[in-house]
């Protein structure tokens, strides 16, 4: 594609957030049409957006289906850059809404990927029902950041998805997380008769989260061995179900992050003989710490606990 020779150095006087938007919507909803619609784009203009897009950029982000879209590799890394811009500037829009309502409460707090992606926005919109002059503040990071956050003082409460929490911190579960192995419906396990072995598992490269992560300590856990390499290493679940549905490789993920994959086809979950694929998610603060009454409301309504003024 030919493009001005300083257009990348250009990239701030030119990039729309709504590209970026439209094309995680593609990623997330698997055709260009389901992705306009998500964001609330009409179609024609969605189709406009994204050759221009690809005309600035100097390559092609999608392949054109009658079955739907699938990411090129280059729209593959794309999105996970733009999820990190569109994610900056939700942390910009909170921190500057936190500045400018002076005499508000504040609940600031850290939650791991899988969380801070399909738990907390319902806990933090129950929390606004329940208690509309908290402003609550999240950040979202990998298990092992969370951890670290709490522990140094930076955060006095967070969510983590990792089995392995420091003695120096209290925690409790808070949700139930089953684990499913999922391949796209071409790869030889999906045509397997047989479940999956732990061996199996521990012996074959996948398309992982990146270190630190609850998803990859959890592997670890259920391994007890070294396994191999990773095929690829993403911070984004739906960057790891696009890849899996494009034929790169398994991937163990959350339940919560493939069920919408699933139910359209693009991935298979394949049965799986070993141990349980069942994870607790849980808050955490530090033994010292007494939950304010605005953290003990959160936390109840990650429970799923009726707040104590109802």
């Amino acid at each position: 594609m030919d493009r001005p020779a300083n257009d990348l150095q250009d990239i701030a006087q030119w990039i729309q957030v709504s590209s970026l938007t439209l094309l995680v919507g593609i990623a997330d909803h698997g055709s260009l049409s389901a992705g306009a619609r998500a964001v609330g784009i009409a179609q024609p203009n969605a189709t406009r957006a994204l050759k221009t897009l690809e005309r600035r950029l100097g390559y092609p982000l999608i392949i054109r289906k009658t079955t739907g879209s699938t990411l090129t590799a280059e729209g593959i890394l794309t999105v996970q850059w733009a999820r990190e811009v569109l994610g900056s500037l939700d942390n910009l829009a909170a921190g500057a809404r936190t500045l400018a309502s002076e005499g508000e409460t504040e609940l600031l707090f850290a939650a791991s990927m899988t969380v801070a992606e399909y738990l907390a926005p319902s806990w933090i919109g129950t929390l606004h029902r329940k208690l509309p002059q908290v402003k609550p503040r999240m950040r979202i990071m990998n298990s092992q950041d969370v951890i670290a956050a709490v522990q140094n003082g930076e955060l006095a409460f967070g969510f983590v998805e990792t089995p392995q929490i420091p003695a120096t911190l209290r925690y409790q579960k808070v949700w139930d997380d089953a684990m499913a192995v999922v391949v796209d419906p071409s790869h030889p396990w999906a045509q397997r008769g047989s479940p999956l072995s732990v061996h199996e598992l521990q012996s074959t490269a996948l398309i992982e989260r990146e270190d630190g992560s609850g998803t990859r300590a959890f592997l670890d856990y259920i391994s007890h061995v070294e396994r191999p390499e990773p095929i690829a290493e993403f911070n984004s679940n739906s960057t790891i179900c696009q890849c899996v549905a494009a034929g790169m490789g398994p991937a163990v993920l959350s339940q919560l992050a493939v069920e919408g994959a699933l139910r359209q086809g693009r991935l298979v979950e394949i049965e799986f003989e070993g141990p349980s694929m069942l994870r607790e998610f849980r808050a955490i603060w530090p033994r010292n710490h007494a939950l304010s009454t605005t953290e003990q409301t959160m936390f109840d309504i990650a429970c799923g606990i009726e707040s104590r003024d109802d």
